[in-house]
């Protein structure tokens, strides 16, 4: 995810006998072969395992072309009135252009990503969190951290090519005993991923008939 060169310096100058703790919400295979490559016989602790996902998350897929997403993101903001959801794309981009599309259709919507300045960032999440934002379009990296109270709904615009990924996307919602609900789209160059996350989940997920199917 971009700090293994940093990794890399930093390690050669620590002690030879050190305890090193290593902390993640999620491990995915790259990040575990990463950490047994710099601990020595360590002792994992898990919490939940990493397939297990909230169960009060209503969980639903969209088939749907790519060109398309879009216009079925600001169909079910909507149709389901959702006044607060967190969204979720690959890349900066991506994020911008959802960001964009949303308050061009009158639905106010900022974005989170690695280019947005520290103060940029904070006040975004601020405002998402006492509700004058209704739509956080964020990317994997810079949502670490996030934490909103009973927030109902996370949208994955693109599904992440990291199937431990999804579970810590849609872990967002449905927390401390509250009902949730996760949407995800999905296009043609995204059913590996979504395979990997079924296989992952060893569950299936709800196929959602829409305005917009391919």
């Amino acid at each position: 995810m971009g700090f293994i060169h940093d990794i890399k310096k930093i390690i050669p100058k620590l002690p030879t006998q050190k305890q090193t703790i290593f902390f993640s919400a999620t491990v995915a295979p790259d990040i575990k072969k990463l950490a047994d490559s710099l601990l020595h016989k360590p002792v994992t602790v898990e919490v939940t395992p990493i397939s297990t996902a909230a169960e009060l998350v209503d969980q639903s897929v969209y088939f749907v072309d790519k060109n398309h997403k879009r216009t079925l993101l600001k169909h079910l903001i909507k149709e389901n009135n959702i006044q607060q959801a967190l969204v979720f794309t690959r890349t900066k981009h991506g994020a911008d252009k959802v960001v964009k599309e949303l308050n061009k259709s009158g639905i106010s919507a900022e974005a989170i990503h690695g280019n947005k300045s520290q103060n940029a960032r904070e006040r975004a999440l601020s405002g998402f969190k006492n509700h004058a934002i209704r739509i956080l379009v964020a990317t994997d990296i810079a949502s670490r951290g996030i934490d909103v109270d009973k927030l109902g709904h996370v949208i994955n615009f693109e599904l992440p090519e990291v199937a431990e990924t999804y579970v810590h996307r849609i872990g967002r919602t449905g927390r401390a005993g509250s009902e949730g609900v996760a949407f995800s789209f999905c296009d043609a160059d995204e059913m590996q991923y979504f395979k990997g996350i079924t296989k992952l989940m060893k569950r299936d997920i709800r196929k959602v008939e829409h305005p917009f199917n391919n």
